[in-house]
């Protein structure tokens, strides 16, 4: 596919300034010849004339040099070849921080072993998007919901077109400010339009309000898990609370999809309890105490040597626990204080909130995961396996105004799976103390005497009418495998009448096989055309993971 574009606007800056220079060097040469003799009694010499003007060349040569040479970086990006592996990471900036938080990105993906690429959108033609297969897109908004300048000619030449995406998978960051009416104007459009292309998100919009550092955490969490490195450091590590792990119970013994965990925690003393359905809880993780003994056996490190470590002094070993560990070759023989400087914190983990504040207590649904070698799971593991009961727990509430709730008039269908209860279940709690009825739960786990979490509490909403449908599906029951999905596809009709009744949809659990297997379905019960009026209206919305 071909496609018209017009000079790039470093050519036209360097033509413009080209075109000064000569104008201004034409000025000078005729006052020169004006003035032939000396025009002022302290006139330099002709010595210091010629060094002026060789430097003013050599200057003028430099920036020349740096302007052509940055041109051709941008030309050379811009006709990369681009193939499957290729993570493309796109900005546009009006006050430069999009560019930043791109830089950012593109470091952690490379140091996670990504083949990523850097562009400014303005450069991107129709011929690279309907090629490229993974891009991250890095928008801000201007004015009153304006792109950024450096965006416009792809607003103008590439977003005017229909284009065949369909091959495309990407994701958007959009940079805002809420004092403004359009809140992260392009970024929404940005989405949309490549929606209706039929490109496929990897995960949905993630929104930065004045350049709010837990919602770049978000981002950073969502990049982590795309290039596969779950220990990439936090750009900005979350300014934690101390809270209490007030209680563990295992809600699935036996279950083949393995153990999950009912987590309550209780703040710190005169701590308000305050978070909305749909907020996010960030947790602090920290090593297992055998880990950080391994560790410092190892590296002869002198764990209760007190050290100063981000303006706090304490042990050694408490700052090791948080930390990223390093090889213990490489700080052997060092001091306790040499080690304590080259420690990085250990990554936030995020979790679905499944309370309210009347509730008394923050509580989560955690699945215990490990990782390749055996390990639990940095997050889980600390949660639920290593975390003393009645110990201290690190932990933060992050605001998730994409999957606040909606009115309590509006009918409500919640869709998840696992461990997504969560999430759903803070919906329904707040639900019923607002009185609101109509709401429809579709839910997919592995095995029914397993893996129904909270069971008690949904049967009891639907015995007393505030859940008006449940459907369950539970893929390990029986030989055929059947899923949240199948549940949606096998009610289109009533889905359908819901919809129409003004409906809101949320969605809660895997990013991997659920998400994808909802959207679809959803699809192809409504129609692409009414699914893109329902996320324009803010109607469908996701807290995929």
């Amino acid at each position: 596919m071909s496609s018209v574009r017009a000079m790039p606007a470093l050519d036209r800056a360097l033509l413009g300034n080209g075109i000064a220079l000569a104008l201004l060097a034409l000025v000078a040469v005729a006052l020169a010849r004006w003035n032939a003799g000396d025009w002022w009694m302290a006139s330099p010499r002709s010595a210091r004339w010629f060094a002026a003007g060789f430097s003013l060349i050599a200057y003028a040569g430099i920036c020349g040099w740096l302007v052509r040479r940055a041109n051709l970086r941008d030309r050379v990006v811009a006709t990369s070849v681009i193939n499957d592996d290729t993570l493309w990471v796109v900005h546009a900036s009006q006050t430069g921080f999009a560019a930043e938080v791109a830089r950012l990105s593109l470091t952690s993906l490379e140091r996670a072993g990504a083949a990523v690429q850097l562009v400014d959108l303005g450069r991107l033609t129709t011929d690279h998007l309907v090629k490229a297969r993974r891009v991250l897109f890095i928008v801000s908004t201007t004015g009153e919901g304006d792109p950024p300048d450096p965006a416009i000619a792809f607003v103008n030449q590439v977003m005017t077109q229909s284009l065949p995406l369909a091959s495309l998978h990407y994701a958007v960051l959009a940079l805002g400010d809420r004092q403004y009416g359009q809140f992260c104007a392009f970024g929404h459009r940005l989405d949309d339009w490549l929606r209706r292309q039929g490109a496929q998100p990897l995960f949905d919009l993630v929104e930065v309000d004045n350049a709010d550092q837990s919602a770049l955490r978000h981002w950073q969490h969502h990049l982590g898990q795309l290039s596969g490195s779950t220990d990439m450091p936090d750009w900005s590590p979350p300014r934690y609370e101390t809270w209490t792990l007030a209680e563990r119970v295992e809600s699935n013994p036996g279950s083949v999809g393995g153990p999950a965990f009912r987590i309550a925690l209780t703040p710190p003393a005169e701590t308000s309890l305050a978070w909305l359905p749909g907020d996010i809880a960030e947790i602090g993780p920290r090593h297992s105490a055998a880990t950080v003994a391994a560790f410092v056996s190892d590296a002869g490190a002198p764990a209760d040597a007190t050290v100063v470590h981000a303006d706090t002094t304490e042990r050694l070993g408490d700052v090791l626990a948080r930390s990223q560990l390093p090889s213990p070759d490489a700080v052997r023989g060092h001091s306790a204080q040499t080690i304590a400087d080259g420690l990085v914190a250990l990554p936030h983990r995020e979790y679905s909130i499944a309370s309210l504040p009347a509730d008394g207590s923050l509580q989560l649904l955690v699945r215990l995961m490990h990782r390749p070698d055996g390990a639990c799971g940095l997050g889980s593991g600390w949660l639920g396996v290593h975390a003393p009961v009645g110990g201290s727990i690190a932990l933060r509430v992050r605001s998730n105004p994409n999957f606040h709730p909606p009115l309590p008039t509006t009918p409500l269908i919640l869709v998840g799976n696992g461990t997504g209860i969560a999430g759903l279940r803070a919906h329904l709690k707040a639900r019923i103390a607002a009185g609101a009825r109509r709401n429809w739960l579709l839910f997919g786990e592995r095995q029914s005497d397993r893996d129904l979490h909270y069971r008690q509490e949904l049967e009891q909403w639907e015995a007393e009418g505030f859940l008006s449908r449940v459907d369950l599906a539970f893929s390990r029951d029986g030989a055929e495998r059947r899923y949240v999905q199948h549940l949606l596809a096998a009610q289109a009709d009533l889905l359908r009448e819901w919809v129409h009744d003004g409906a809101a949809i949320y969605v809660c659990g895997s990013l991997a096989g659920m998400a994808p297997g909802v959207d679809a379905a959803l699809r192809d019960a409504l129609g692409d055309g009414k699914v893109e009026q329902l996320l324009a209206e803010g109607r469908y919305r996701r807290d995929v993971y």
